[in-house]
Protein backbone atom coordinates (compact mmCIF):
# COMPACT_ATOMS: atom_id res chain seq x y z
CA UNK A 1 0.00 0.00 0.00
CA UNK A 2 1.39 3.38 -0.98
CA UNK A 3 0.11 6.61 0.46
CA UNK A 4 1.09 9.91 -0.38
CA UNK A 5 1.72 12.89 3.33
CA UNK A 6 1.81 16.47 2.65
CA UNK A 7 0.63 19.21 4.28
CA UNK A 8 0.28 22.91 4.88
CA UNK A 9 -0.81 24.27 1.85
CA UNK A 10 -1.90 27.71 3.22
CA UNK A 11 -3.88 28.81 0.27
CA UNK A 12 -4.96 32.10 0.86
CA UNK A 13 -1.63 33.05 2.28
CA UNK A 14 -0.85 36.82 1.16
CA UNK A 15 2.44 38.61 1.90
CA UNK A 16 3.52 41.62 0.55
CA UNK A 17 1.78 44.47 -1.52
CA UNK A 18 2.54 43.36 -5.29
CA UNK A 19 -0.55 42.45 -7.34
CA UNK A 20 -0.86 40.22 -10.34
CA UNK A 21 -2.87 41.73 -13.51
CA UNK A 22 -6.30 40.35 -12.06
CA UNK A 23 -6.03 42.10 -8.77
CA UNK A 24 -4.53 38.92 -6.58
CA UNK A 25 -2.18 39.05 -4.29
CA UNK A 26 1.27 37.80 -5.70
CA UNK A 27 2.36 36.06 -3.09
CA UNK A 28 -1.13 34.07 -2.41
CA UNK A 29 -1.01 33.55 -6.70
CA UNK A 30 2.12 31.81 -6.26
CA UNK A 31 1.09 29.61 -3.63
CA UNK A 32 -1.35 28.28 -5.38
CA UNK A 33 0.91 27.54 -8.38
CA UNK A 34 2.83 25.31 -5.97
CA UNK A 35 0.07 23.89 -4.62
CA UNK A 36 -1.26 22.72 -8.11
CA UNK A 37 2.71 21.73 -9.09
CA UNK A 38 2.55 19.36 -6.13
CA UNK A 39 -1.06 18.19 -6.62
CA UNK A 40 0.19 16.86 -10.61
CA UNK A 41 3.34 15.32 -8.98
CA UNK A 42 0.95 13.43 -6.71
CA UNK A 43 -1.36 12.16 -9.68
CA UNK A 44 1.36 11.46 -11.41
CA UNK A 45 2.52 8.54 -8.83
CA UNK A 46 -1.13 7.42 -8.67
CA UNK A 47 -0.59 5.84 -4.60
CA UNK A 48 -3.53 4.02 -2.91
CA UNK A 49 -4.38 6.87 0.09
CA UNK A 50 -3.99 11.14 -0.27
CA UNK A 51 -3.25 12.19 3.49
CA UNK A 52 -3.77 15.52 3.62
CA UNK A 53 -2.52 16.86 7.04
CA UNK A 54 -3.95 20.28 7.55
CA UNK A 55 -3.51 23.88 7.02
CA UNK A 56 -5.46 23.39 3.80
CA UNK A 57 -5.95 27.39 3.95
CA UNK A 58 -3.86 30.04 6.06
CA UNK A 59 -7.19 31.30 7.59
CA UNK A 60 -10.22 30.01 8.84
CA UNK A 61 -12.48 32.62 6.42
CA UNK A 62 -10.40 32.49 3.46
CA UNK A 63 -10.54 34.56 0.21
CA UNK A 64 -13.36 33.63 -2.39
CA UNK A 65 -9.94 33.26 -4.85
CA UNK A 66 -7.90 30.89 -2.51
CA UNK A 67 -11.35 28.43 -2.04
CA UNK A 68 -11.74 28.44 -5.64
CA UNK A 69 -8.17 27.79 -6.33
CA UNK A 70 -8.65 24.78 -3.60
CA UNK A 71 -11.73 23.57 -4.89
CA UNK A 72 -10.05 23.61 -8.71
CA UNK A 73 -6.97 21.69 -6.91
CA UNK A 74 -9.00 18.91 -5.20
CA UNK A 75 -11.56 18.10 -7.93
CA UNK A 76 -8.56 18.06 -10.70
CA UNK A 77 -7.50 15.55 -7.68
CA UNK A 78 -10.17 13.60 -7.64
CA UNK A 79 -11.17 13.26 -11.32
CA UNK A 80 -7.59 12.02 -11.62
CA UNK A 81 -7.45 9.31 -9.54
CA UNK A 82 -10.81 8.12 -8.75
CA UNK A 83 -9.97 4.89 -6.67
CA UNK A 84 -7.36 6.55 -4.57
CA UNK A 85 -8.72 7.34 -0.72
CA UNK A 86 -8.56 10.82 -0.22
CA UNK A 87 -8.39 12.13 3.54
CA UNK A 88 -8.00 15.27 4.87
CA UNK A 89 -7.89 16.78 8.24
CA UNK A 90 -8.14 20.35 9.94
CA UNK A 91 -4.95 22.61 11.21
CA UNK A 92 -5.14 25.26 13.40
CA UNK A 93 -5.22 28.22 10.82
CA UNK A 94 -8.83 25.85 9.64
CA UNK A 95 -10.55 25.47 13.17
CA UNK A 96 -13.13 27.84 13.90
CA UNK A 97 -13.17 29.60 16.80
CA UNK A 98 -16.64 29.10 17.60
CA UNK A 99 -17.11 25.01 18.37
CA UNK A 100 -20.68 25.56 16.11
CA UNK A 101 -19.58 27.46 13.02
CA UNK A 102 -19.02 24.98 10.06
CA UNK A 103 -15.71 24.23 8.54
CA UNK A 104 -14.42 25.63 5.18
CA UNK A 105 -13.42 21.98 4.67
CA UNK A 106 -16.55 20.60 4.34
CA UNK A 107 -17.20 22.14 1.22
CA UNK A 108 -14.44 19.08 -0.55
CA UNK A 109 -17.08 16.54 0.71
CA UNK A 110 -18.54 17.09 -2.52
CA UNK A 111 -15.30 15.93 -4.25
CA UNK A 112 -15.49 12.98 -2.19
CA UNK A 113 -12.73 13.99 0.37
CA UNK A 114 -12.99 12.61 3.30
CA UNK A 115 -12.81 15.70 5.94
CA UNK A 116 -12.12 15.59 9.50
CA UNK A 117 -12.31 18.52 11.39
CA UNK A 118 -13.89 18.12 14.72
CA UNK A 119 -12.66 15.17 16.88
CA UNK A 120 -10.87 12.34 15.70
CA UNK A 121 -12.10 9.61 13.44
CA UNK A 122 -11.02 6.11 12.34
CA UNK A 123 -11.79 5.69 8.35
CA UNK A 124 -11.64 1.97 7.82
CA UNK A 125 -10.39 0.94 3.91
CA UNK A 126 -11.64 -2.32 3.63
CA UNK A 127 -10.09 -2.42 -0.35
CA UNK A 128 -6.35 -1.83 1.59
CA UNK A 129 -7.24 -3.82 4.67
CA UNK A 130 -6.30 -0.19 6.34
CA UNK A 131 -7.43 1.83 8.93
CA UNK A 132 -6.73 6.24 8.99
CA UNK A 133 -7.00 7.24 12.90
CA UNK A 134 -7.25 11.11 11.40
CA UNK A 135 -6.96 13.40 14.13
CA UNK A 136 -7.18 16.94 13.22
CA UNK A 137 -6.23 20.32 15.23
CA UNK A 138 -8.34 20.74 18.92
CA UNK A 139 -8.72 24.02 19.45
CA UNK A 140 -8.26 25.83 22.98
CA UNK A 141 -10.37 24.52 25.23
CA UNK A 142 -11.89 21.76 22.90
CA UNK A 143 -8.11 20.09 23.75
CA UNK A 144 -8.74 16.03 25.25
CA UNK A 145 -7.39 15.74 28.53
CA UNK A 146 -4.91 12.85 27.61
CA UNK A 147 -3.67 12.21 23.73
CA UNK A 148 -4.80 8.52 23.65
CA UNK A 149 -4.34 6.87 19.80
CA UNK A 150 -5.62 3.59 19.66
CA UNK A 151 -4.56 1.38 16.47
CA UNK A 152 -7.05 -1.69 15.07
CA UNK A 153 -6.11 -4.54 15.26
CA UNK A 154 -8.25 -5.82 12.86
CA UNK A 155 -6.35 -4.19 9.90
CA UNK A 156 -2.91 -4.91 8.59
CA UNK A 157 -2.36 -1.85 8.06
CA UNK A 158 -2.56 1.45 10.71
CA UNK A 159 -2.04 5.09 10.04
CA UNK A 160 -2.50 7.92 12.76
CA UNK A 161 -2.87 11.43 11.08
CA UNK A 162 -1.83 14.11 12.84
CA UNK A 163 -2.10 18.19 12.87
CA UNK A 164 -0.14 18.77 16.39
CA UNK A 165 3.13 19.98 17.65
CA UNK A 166 5.56 17.55 18.82
CA UNK A 167 7.80 18.39 22.29
CA UNK A 168 10.68 20.05 21.67
CA UNK A 169 10.03 21.34 18.21
CA UNK A 170 10.38 24.69 18.36
CA UNK A 171 11.90 25.29 21.46
CA UNK A 172 9.99 27.68 23.47
CA UNK A 173 8.38 26.98 26.92
CA UNK A 174 5.27 25.16 26.15
CA UNK A 175 3.39 27.85 28.57
CA UNK A 176 3.15 30.32 25.59
CA UNK A 177 0.88 28.80 23.70
CA UNK A 178 -2.56 27.69 23.46
CA UNK A 179 -1.96 24.08 23.20
CA UNK A 180 0.79 22.55 25.03
CA UNK A 181 2.75 20.18 22.42
CA UNK A 182 2.18 16.20 22.17
CA UNK A 183 4.71 14.04 23.86
CA UNK A 184 6.11 11.70 21.12
CA UNK A 185 6.72 8.79 23.60
CA UNK A 186 2.19 9.34 22.85
CA UNK A 187 2.80 7.86 19.41
CA UNK A 188 4.61 4.56 20.73
CA UNK A 189 1.42 3.45 22.63
CA UNK A 190 -0.03 1.79 19.68
CA UNK A 191 1.42 -0.19 16.73
CA UNK A 192 1.18 2.17 13.75
CA UNK A 193 2.52 1.46 10.30
CA UNK A 194 3.21 5.40 9.81
CA UNK A 195 2.42 8.13 11.52
CA UNK A 196 1.66 11.39 9.15
CA UNK A 197 2.01 14.79 11.05
CA UNK A 198 1.14 18.39 9.68
CA UNK A 199 2.09 21.81 11.73
CA UNK A 200 5.83 22.20 11.16
CA UNK A 201 6.65 23.59 7.79
CA UNK A 202 10.20 21.90 7.64
CA UNK A 203 10.29 18.16 6.30
CA UNK A 204 12.05 16.14 9.12
CA UNK A 205 11.91 12.42 11.06
CA UNK A 206 9.99 12.64 14.37
CA UNK A 207 12.12 9.61 16.27
CA UNK A 208 9.15 6.98 17.66
CA UNK A 209 9.87 3.62 19.32
CA UNK A 210 7.32 1.51 19.90
CA UNK A 211 6.36 0.49 23.31
CA UNK A 212 7.08 -3.09 24.04
CA UNK A 213 8.72 -4.10 20.91
CA UNK A 214 11.36 -1.23 20.27
CA UNK A 215 10.42 -1.01 17.03
CA UNK A 216 10.85 1.95 15.01
CA UNK A 217 7.30 3.93 13.95
CA UNK A 218 7.58 5.93 10.59
CA UNK A 219 6.77 9.35 11.68
CA UNK A 220 7.61 12.49 9.74
CA UNK A 221 6.47 15.97 9.16
CA UNK A 222 5.92 16.52 5.74
CA UNK A 223 6.42 20.78 5.81
CA UNK A 224 4.68 22.84 3.93
CA UNK A 225 4.43 23.20 0.01
CA UNK A 226 5.18 26.74 -0.40
CA UNK A 227 7.36 29.11 1.92
CA UNK A 228 4.19 30.37 4.24
CA UNK A 229 5.57 31.25 7.53
CA UNK A 230 6.54 34.43 9.31
CA UNK A 231 9.88 34.56 8.39
CA UNK A 232 11.08 32.21 5.20
CA UNK A 233 14.29 32.36 5.60
CA UNK A 234 14.31 29.82 8.67
CA UNK A 235 13.09 27.65 6.94
CA UNK A 236 15.33 27.43 4.98
CA UNK A 237 18.14 27.47 7.36
CA UNK A 238 16.50 24.58 9.33
CA UNK A 239 16.03 22.79 5.53
CA UNK A 240 19.57 22.85 4.71
CA UNK A 241 20.12 21.41 8.23
CA UNK A 242 17.86 18.79 7.94
CA UNK A 243 18.27 17.52 4.53
CA UNK A 244 21.02 19.77 2.17
CA UNK A 245 18.20 21.40 0.70
CA UNK A 246 19.23 25.07 -0.92
CA UNK A 247 16.64 28.32 -0.88
CA UNK A 248 13.77 27.28 -2.54
CA UNK A 249 14.14 23.93 -2.92
CA UNK A 250 13.46 22.34 0.23
CA UNK A 251 9.46 21.95 -0.20
CA UNK A 252 7.44 18.85 -1.41
CA UNK A 253 5.45 15.67 -0.39
CA UNK A 254 6.51 12.39 0.89
CA UNK A 255 5.56 8.89 -0.69
CA UNK A 256 5.46 6.17 1.84
CA UNK A 257 5.26 2.44 0.83
CA UNK A 258 3.74 0.55 4.05
CA UNK A 259 5.20 -3.06 2.33
CA UNK A 260 8.39 -1.98 1.53
CA UNK A 261 8.82 0.47 3.99
CA UNK A 262 10.44 2.65 0.94
CA UNK A 263 10.63 6.38 2.04
CA UNK A 264 10.87 9.22 -0.35
CA UNK A 265 10.54 12.90 -0.40
CA UNK A 266 9.81 14.52 -3.10
CA UNK A 267 10.44 18.17 -3.82
CA UNK A 268 8.57 20.45 -5.83
CA UNK A 269 9.61 23.64 -6.89
CA UNK A 270 8.16 26.81 -5.69
CA UNK A 271 6.71 29.37 -7.85
CA UNK A 272 8.81 32.08 -6.57
CA UNK A 273 12.87 32.19 -5.97
CA UNK A 274 14.38 32.77 -2.71
CA UNK A 275 17.64 34.53 -3.22
CA UNK A 276 19.96 34.81 -0.29
CA UNK A 277 22.99 37.43 -1.39
CA UNK A 278 26.30 36.35 -0.48
CA UNK A 279 26.71 37.43 3.38
CA UNK A 280 28.93 40.53 4.20
CA UNK A 281 31.18 41.21 7.33
CA UNK A 282 31.33 44.58 7.47
CA UNK A 283 33.65 44.72 10.36
CA UNK A 284 35.91 47.64 10.32
CA UNK A 285 34.26 49.12 6.78
CA UNK A 286 33.80 52.57 6.58
CA UNK A 287 30.36 53.71 4.75
CA UNK A 288 32.30 53.51 1.36
CA UNK A 289 33.77 50.42 1.67
CA UNK A 290 30.66 48.77 2.62
CA UNK A 291 28.67 50.70 -0.17
CA UNK A 292 31.21 49.03 -2.31
CA UNK A 293 30.83 45.76 -1.46
CA UNK A 294 27.30 45.78 -1.33
CA UNK A 295 27.41 46.68 -4.74
CA UNK A 296 29.80 44.14 -5.88
CA UNK A 297 27.31 41.32 -4.06
CA UNK A 298 24.62 42.66 -6.19
CA UNK A 299 26.25 42.84 -9.76
CA UNK A 300 27.07 39.18 -9.37
CA UNK A 301 23.26 38.14 -8.69
CA UNK A 302 22.71 39.69 -11.72
CA UNK A 303 19.25 38.99 -13.10
CA UNK A 304 18.52 36.46 -10.22
CA UNK A 305 17.61 39.41 -8.28
CA UNK A 306 14.44 39.74 -10.63
CA UNK A 307 10.92 38.91 -9.70
CA UNK A 308 12.48 37.05 -6.57
CA UNK A 309 12.10 37.37 -2.72
CA UNK A 310 15.86 38.85 -1.73
CA UNK A 311 17.69 39.09 1.38
CA UNK A 312 20.96 40.75 2.17
CA UNK A 313 22.70 40.11 5.78
CA UNK A 314 25.30 41.96 6.43
CA UNK A 315 27.28 41.15 9.64
CA UNK A 316 28.71 43.47 12.84
CA UNK A 317 27.16 46.80 10.96
CA UNK A 318 27.35 49.19 13.42
CA UNK A 319 24.32 51.78 13.59
CA UNK A 320 26.44 54.36 12.36
CA UNK A 321 27.99 52.91 8.82
CA UNK A 322 24.40 51.61 8.05
CA UNK A 323 22.80 54.66 8.49
CA UNK A 324 25.02 57.30 6.27
CA UNK A 325 25.09 54.15 3.16
CA UNK A 326 24.27 55.16 -0.21
CA UNK A 327 20.76 53.32 -0.73
CA UNK A 328 20.46 54.10 -4.45
CA UNK A 329 21.31 50.23 -5.24
CA UNK A 330 19.36 49.04 -2.46
CA UNK A 331 16.68 50.66 -3.82
CA UNK A 332 17.41 49.40 -6.82
CA UNK A 333 17.03 45.64 -5.75
CA UNK A 334 13.87 46.72 -3.99
CA UNK A 335 12.63 47.94 -7.38
CA UNK A 336 13.52 44.91 -9.37
CA UNK A 337 12.55 42.03 -6.42
CA UNK A 338 9.50 41.05 -5.04
CA UNK A 339 11.00 41.82 -1.91
CA UNK A 340 13.77 42.73 -0.05
CA UNK A 341 15.33 42.25 3.25
CA UNK A 342 18.19 44.37 4.36
CA UNK A 343 18.87 42.46 7.62
CA UNK A 344 22.21 44.52 9.05
CA UNK A 345 23.30 42.78 12.38
CA UNK A 346 25.35 44.77 14.96
CA UNK A 347 27.95 43.21 16.29
CA UNK A 348 27.70 40.30 18.41
CA UNK A 349 28.34 41.65 22.45
CA UNK A 350 30.75 39.34 23.95
CA UNK A 351 31.99 38.66 26.89
CA UNK A 352 35.73 38.92 27.95
CA UNK A 353 37.24 35.18 29.01
CA UNK A 354 38.35 34.71 32.27
CA UNK A 355 41.86 34.43 33.98
CA UNK A 356 42.68 31.44 31.49
CA UNK A 357 42.87 33.87 28.24
CA UNK A 358 43.39 37.07 29.78
CA UNK A 359 42.08 39.68 27.03
CA UNK A 360 40.10 36.79 24.70
CA UNK A 361 36.83 38.23 23.30
CA UNK A 362 34.27 35.26 24.02
CA UNK A 363 30.95 35.11 21.45
CA UNK A 364 27.69 33.49 22.21
CA UNK A 365 28.70 31.15 19.27
CA UNK A 366 31.75 29.91 21.21
CA UNK A 367 29.88 29.57 24.33
CA UNK A 368 27.81 27.02 23.32
CA UNK A 369 30.25 25.31 20.48
CA UNK A 370 32.07 24.69 24.40
CA UNK A 371 29.55 23.50 26.32
CA UNK A 372 28.17 21.42 23.60
CA UNK A 373 31.86 19.77 23.10
CA UNK A 374 31.76 18.88 26.77
CA UNK A 375 28.20 17.84 27.33
CA UNK A 376 27.99 14.13 28.27
CA UNK A 377 26.62 11.68 25.74
CA UNK A 378 24.92 8.41 24.88
CA UNK A 379 27.77 5.76 23.01
CA UNK A 380 26.94 6.27 19.71
CA UNK A 381 25.93 9.47 19.28
CA UNK A 382 28.11 12.15 16.88
CA UNK A 383 29.06 15.01 18.86
CA UNK A 384 30.05 17.36 16.35
CA UNK A 385 26.39 16.86 14.61
CA UNK A 386 25.17 18.05 18.05
CA UNK A 387 27.80 20.88 17.57
CA UNK A 388 26.37 21.50 14.32
CA UNK A 389 22.65 21.22 14.73
CA UNK A 390 23.12 23.72 18.23
CA UNK A 391 24.69 26.15 16.21
CA UNK A 392 22.15 26.18 13.41
CA UNK A 393 19.38 26.59 15.96
CA UNK A 394 21.28 29.58 17.31
CA UNK A 395 21.72 31.09 14.17
CA UNK A 396 18.11 30.35 13.70
CA UNK A 397 16.76 32.13 16.29
CA UNK A 398 19.38 35.03 15.52
CA UNK A 399 17.73 35.26 12.32
CA UNK A 400 14.20 35.08 13.32
CA UNK A 401 15.17 38.09 15.73
CA UNK A 402 16.48 39.92 13.31
CA UNK A 403 13.85 39.95 10.94
CA UNK A 404 11.20 41.23 13.22
CA UNK A 405 13.74 44.61 13.76
CA UNK A 406 14.21 45.72 10.33
CA UNK A 407 17.13 48.21 9.28
CA UNK A 408 15.00 51.05 7.92
CA UNK A 409 16.69 53.41 5.32
CA UNK A 410 17.47 56.97 6.19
Amino acid sequence: MRLIHLSDLHLGYRQYARQTPAGVNQREADVAATCARAIEAVIARRPDVVLVGGDVFHSVRPPNTAILDAFRLFGRLRSALPDTEVIMIAGNHDVPRSSDAGCILQLFEELGVQVVFRAPRRIVLPRHDAAVLAVPFAAPGTAPAAREYASDPACRWNILLVHDEVTGLLGASPETRAVAPVDPEVFGRAAWDYVALGHYHVYRDVPVLEQGTGRTIPAYYSGSLDYTSTNPWADVREELLRHGATAGQGKGFIEHDLATQTHTFHPVACARRLLDLTRIDAAGCTAAELDDRIAQVIGEAGRAIDDAIVRLVITNASRHVVRTLDYTALRDVRRRALHFQLDARRPVVTNHAGSAAPGRRITLRDRLAERLRARPLAPGLDRERLVTLGLGYLERANEVAMASMPVTES
